[in-house]
């Protein structure tokens, strides 16, 4: 089962990449598809591609749905796109 995760965006990187950051893990993610993303923003991830940008508050109720059903959706097995 594939899983799509807001994250932060911490970093904007050359080209159409970006550092993000779910729980203080952080990857290097490509942009590509999503447009005006600024640091700050969350972005809907999945498999390492930006889909959307995320309301900040809609980004936090998501993931606070996660940890009330016990999923660390930054650990390996929750898997951080």
């Amino acid at each position: 089962m594939c899983l799509a995760l807001p994250v932060r965006v911490v970093e904007l990187k050359d080209g159409d990449n970006a550092i993000v950051d779910l729980g203080g893990i952080r990857k290097e993610i490509s942009l590509a598809l999503v447009d005006g993303v600024a640091v700050g923003d969350y972005v809907i991830l999945h498999v390492g591609y930006a889909l959307t940008r995320l309301d900040p508050a809609e980004a936090e109720r998501t993931l606070a749905l996660f940890r009330a059903a016990g999923v660390d959706a930054a650990t390996p097995a929750g898997g951080l796109g």
